[in-house]
């Protein structure tokens, strides 16, 4: 074995820091159970503020097995410090192996106790409840070192009370799979939302509305304080057959005078997965209608907008797009242009740069992407 790869075994992740520690404080804590090689507090490039992590390397595998059995969870400047192995393998990190996630947990359920309730199942990477500056959110994540520990602590724990709450158990699954298990089931919805019916509609009549199309489980009018009707409503249908029906037939019927919208009921997740598809591919369309080179121009006078300005470039070449950047309705004094071909918007810079528009002379300089800027000013701040 090498000796980069002995120390790397012999390095510890320690997560959950409070932002004012230092290298200092965790060297004279971690050089009680052995000689440490190095310490590193992961901060900001630009802002050089502590990410609340480090990594700790020990001289020996031993030593940072003892400070892992003895200093998890210990208090340092008001926060439980949380270790564990450090893991360079990116792909064992994100497989998934080995994985479990809780909730419904107690919220006096912390990340010390979350560890010795499932460390009986097998050898625990990882521990971790998730909470926020109000405290638990109520689920966590298990990391065991072994899938057939994380299997047994599913098989015995999933629907067990603890601490008065009956939590669920189950394997982690990452973010493409949840997304791939909604869109399935997508093709299998029972529950239908109904809106725009008006203030006069009530539960009795919603049901007589919608229950020729196969039987209903539960129909619900949602109402405010006084009991009136807010317009929008749920059903849910034994199958998915009705369900599907039920759409197709009334989505965009004319009721009491008003057009209803009819649709499959999504849950909170969904609507977030479906929102976040959207916002990406708007962005990629974005990126497609500026593939050639984008300017960006400062100290516009008040009085120019995106025509004004389209107006005054569209000499130079193709234009794919152009935004003066406003505020409450009033420009913000910059704005960016979108030129088809490098040629056309040096040209552009070349001859528009300083030159008065409106009562302002133009500042005119070619836009850099958000990883270029990052970079730079990244480059800045170390010089």
């Amino acid at each position: 074995m090498s000796v980069a790869a002995k120390y790397r075994m012999a390095s510890l992740y320690v997560g959950d820091l409070h932002a004012d520690v230092t290298e200092d404080l965790l060297f004279k804590k971690f050089s009680t159970v052995g000689p440490v090689l190095s310490i590193r507090i992961c901060r900001d490039l630009v802002t050089h503020r502590s990410l609340g992590y480090a990594y700790v390397n020990f001289l020996q595998l031993a030593d940072a097995q003892k400070a892992l059995d003895t200093m998890n969870f210990d208090v340092i400047k008001g926060k439980s410090i949380r270790l564990m192995w450090s893991q360079h393998d990116a792909h064992l990190r994100k497989s998934g192996i080995g994985n479990v996630f809780i909730k419904n947990l107690d919220k006096s359920i912390d990340n010390k106790a979350l560890y010795e309730r499932f460390s009986v199942f097998g050898k625990i990477l990882s521990a971790k409840v998730m909470s926020d500056e109000k405290g638990s959110k109520g689920y966590a994540f298990v990391q065991f070192q072994s899938q057939s520990a994380a299997d047994r602590a599913i098989e015995e724990m999933n629907g067990m009370l603890l601490r008065d709450c009956r939590v669920f158990v189950g394997r982690f699954k990452n973010r493409k799979d949840r997304e791939a298990e909604l869109r399935n089931k997508t093709d299998e919805f029972t529950n239908v939302y109904i809106k725009n019916f008006g203030v006069d509609m009530d539960d009795d009549r919603l049901k007589e509305m919608f229950s020729k199309y196969g039987k209903t489980l539960s129909v619900k009018v949602m109402t405010d304080s006084s009991g009136k009707s807010k317009g929008f409503g749920f059903v849910s249908f034994e199958s998915h057959e009705a369900a599907k029906r039920a759409v197709e037939e009334m989505n965009g019927k004319d009721i009491n005078g008003q057009l209803v919208f009819v649709a499959r009921a999504q849950k909170k997740v969904e609507r977030q997965a479906e929102l976040k598809q959207m916002f990406e591919q708007l962005k990629h369309e974005r990126i497609f209608q500026c593939q050639g080179v984008k300017l960006y121009i400062k100290n516009l006078d008040d009085t120019i907008d995106d025509e004004k300005l389209l107006k005054e470039f569209s000499s130079f070449g193709s234009i794919s797009r152009v935004k003066v950047m406003q505020e409450e309705g009033r420009s913000k004094g910059f704005g960016l242009i979108c030129f088809s071909s490098h040629e056309d918007a040096t040209k552009a810079m070349t001859e528009m740069n300083g030159r008065i528009l409106g009562s302002k002379p133009l500042n005119i300089a070619l836009a850099h992407r958000h990883k270029e800027r990052k970079a730079y000013l990244t480059s800045q701040y170390w010089q």
